[in-house]
């Protein structure tokens, strides 16, 4: 989504859609740098990742700034707080969690006004409050960036001089970091995250300028630098990133906590939400610490004395397959939009069975569009229609594979899979059938399928990630009758939760808030929506919303099911 300025047209103040072009610029920029910046990666870990972390955290920021256009037309302070409350929720690794704090610090200024003044306050504001999120500040790194961008535009003006004499400050202090960290200085390298700031910063510059900036940032790759040994072998062991609900008492016992037990101690966020990101040797103890200080969730940690770096998710949001953070999956593509490494009715055609596939029974055309592009083949169920035994097994057939995995999607559906599933193992196909009992238990077993892993190892990860997704259905009752919930009149509207009915209502959004809520109490970090095409509209928006403003660390995604589908699922991961 890119603002198109006239020639010689200039930016007064930001708006809204400037504010989204500008994310949206910045994403670009980093996913363009990113393999330069992990290439120039030594400090503080030489594991060659923040340039990765930086683009995943930008991806967050981005995904939230789209969602709220997608719900609304949001004005200039809703949009740059979903970016920042975006980067918060995904930020990775050192500078990724540092860049969240740098957005969620110019937030709170560019909420009261965005013109160049304000964007020098909001820069200022921003220096200040990463400092003050690392425990122990080290000039040559992306805190000194941010300050000298600040600094550089610290006398204010309009809005395009703010933003240049910030980016120019950016770039000649980047130039200077090599100078000012030994580890920089025996690389050759400048800091990867005030590289990645700015890129961050040239985005911006571009946005009201509408012209790229005239000289990239300076960043000499190294020829053959030596590598700087990794913590792990002189230095902590273990990454530990987790989000954390806490009171502001309770995260500075926190903080001091983790200062002793680690290295590279960075929390930052506020309101109740933060995002904790420490090197230490002793993980459990780190988890433990945020398990005695409130609420942590998304608790990812990575060993670095493993010489392998963990892969980044697969595409982006632009695509069409599958990729994982750990807990928290999401179903999109591949960057050249082919389906991921599943079979598919075109193998059969060429007589060559495929590794692996995996078959969904799914509701909608929607839905069985979309887990078709994320590789799988599917078999359409409708409204009082379960497919039958000989129809499994011709999509089992037509999948044409060596190993296959059966998602049947349905409680009522999973002796009929399981004879199926029987008549294709004596034809020599090895079939795994997984117990799924809703399409979002599918979508999210889908979510973590990798063909590339063992049999047994894909189906694990596939059957927990289903066992780990709760599910609910919303539908119109047809007539009178009696309920777990009580008694329902003809046209109430009945929220199933596990396949029991557990809320009688009579609208439809109403009862939606009430299922969500009842669901969330119990905990969660991802809500799925499948919405049908006779879904009142706006219902997924209203929703999203309803999530946003009373679960701080839940995120949510909608995926539309088409028509012959139920008007609402939902799932908790």
């Amino acid at each position: 989504m890119s603002r198109a300025l006239q020639p010689d047209e200039e930016l007064v103040e930001l708006d809204a859609e400037a504010v989204r072009t500008w994310c949206a610029r910045a994403f670009d920029a980093l996913g363009r740098e990113r393999e330069e910046i992990d290439a120039i990666n030594v400090y503080p870990v030489a594991d060659g990742d923040t340039g990765t972390n930086l683009y995943l955290t930008a991806e967050a920021a981005h995904r939230a700034v789209e969602a709220v256009f997608a719900a609304s037309g949001p004005d200039t302070a809703e949009t740059v707080r979903a970016m920042a409350h975006g980067a918060l929720l995904g930020a990775r690794g050192n500078s990724g969690t540092i860049l969240s704090q740098l957005l969620r610090g110019m937030a709170t200024v560019l909420a009261d006004g965005c013109d160049g003044d304000h964007l020098a306050r909001a820069l200022a504001e921003a220096a200040r409050a990463a400092r003050q999120a690392v425990a122990h500040p080290v000039e040559g790194t992306i805190l000194t960036v941010a300050s000298a961008a600040a600094g550089a535009c610290a006398a204010g003006g309009p809005l395009v001089r703010v933003a240049r004499d910030a980016y120019e400050g950016a770039a000649t202090a980047l130039a200077a970091t090599s100078g000012q960290l030994d580890v920089l200085e025996r690389a050759g390298v400048v800091d990867a995250g005030g590289r990645g700031l700015v890129a961050v910063l040239g985005a911006l510059l571009e946005t009201v300028t509408g012209r790229a900036p005239d000289h990239a940032a300076p960043a000499p790759l190294p020829p053959a630098a030596p590598r700087e040994k990794c913590a792990g072998e002189d230095g902590p062991a273990y990454e530990v990133i987790y989000l954390l609900e806490a009171d502001d008492a309770a995260v500075a016992l926190l903080r001091s906590r983790l200062d002793a037990l680690g290295e590279s101690l960075v929390v930052v966020g506020g309101d109740g939400l933060w995002n904790v990101h420490v090197h230490v040797d002793d993980a459990g103890a780190a988890v433990e610490a945020g398990v005695e200080a409130g609420r942590p969730h998304r608790i990812r940690i990575t060993h670095f004395a493993s010489d392998a770096t963990p892969a980044p998710e697969r595409g982006t949001a632009r695509g069409a397959g599958r990729g994982t953070d750990g807990t928290h999956t999401h179903l999109y593509g591949t960057d050249d939009g082919h389906a991921h490494a599943c079979g598919t009715g075109d193998d059969a055609a060429r007589g060559e069975r495929v590794p692996r596939a995996v078959v969904a029974v799914v509701p909608g055309e929607g839905l069985a569009g979309l887990c078709a592009e994320a590789g799988a083949t599917t078999v359409r169920t409708r409204p009082g229609e379960p497919p039958a035994e000989d129809e499994l097994v011709e999509a089992v057939r037509r999948a044409h594979a060596r190993e296959v995995v059966l998602l049947p999607n349905d409680t009522d559906l999973r002796e009929t899979a399981a004879a199926a599933a029987e008549r294709v193992r004596a034809e020599g196909v090895r079939v795994a059938l997984i117990p799924t009992r809703a399409a979002v238990q599918g979508i999210a077993a889908l979510a973590v399928h990798e063909p590339d892993r063992r049999f047994d190892e894909d189906v694990v990860a596939m059957t927990a990630a289903a066992g780990a997704t709760r599910y609910a259905e919303l539908a119109v009752a047809e007539h009178r009758s009696f309920t777990s919930a009580g008694v329902c009149q003809a046209g109430d509207v009945l929220g199933l939760i596990e396949g029991d009915v557990a809320v009688i209502g009579k609208d439809l959004t109403e009862t939606a808030r009430t299922v969500l809520d009842r669901m969330l109490s119990a905990g969660g970090e991802l809500v799925t929506l499948v919405v049908a095409d006779d879904t009142p509209p706006g219902l997924a928006a209203d929703l999203e919303q309803h999530v946003r403003r009373g679960y701080l660390a839940v995120d949510t995604t909608t995926y539309h099911a088409g028509a012959e589908a139920p008007p609402l699922l939902i799932g908790v991961e």
